[in-house]
């Protein structure tokens, strides 16, 4: 099992940064992708970043060249770089993990936390 703790989140302006943290409560050496996700109110989830075996990255479309997503294997932790946030990236963002054992995926989520930007 994989525990997951965000923070991080709060209120900024329109053009503003932030820096979200999940921290692990094992090592995310061995985990198979770590990635965030986001959802508004009666929205599906969606993913914003992932990293992947090989520290391979994703990212979606609406937020390519502003976020970047990184990690500190020593501090079992997990960053989003937030830069040049819109209106459009208030949400609520989760750290999700997964783990794949004798071929089956096992999938973690940390509990959120809200990011709102303000005009």
């Amino acid at each position: 099992q994989v525990q997951l703790v965000e923070s991080g989140g709060g209120l900024v302006q329109a053009g503003g940064s932030l820096r979200l943290s999940c921290a692990a409560s094992r090592s995310i050496f061995s985990v198979d992708a770590m990635s965030w996700y986001r959802q508004a109110p009666g929205k599906q989830r969606e993913l914003v970043a992932r990293f992947t075996t090989g520290d391979t990255t994703n990212y979606a479309d609406s937020v390519k060249g502003r976020f970047t997503i990184s990690r500190d294997n020593a501090k079992n932790t997990v960053y989003l770089q937030m830069n040049s946030l819109k209106l459009e990236d208030t949400d609520v963002y989760y750290c999700n993990a997964v783990v794949v054992v004798a071929n089956r995926e096992y999938a973690y989520w940390g509990q959120g936390t809200q990011v709102t930007v303000s005009s």
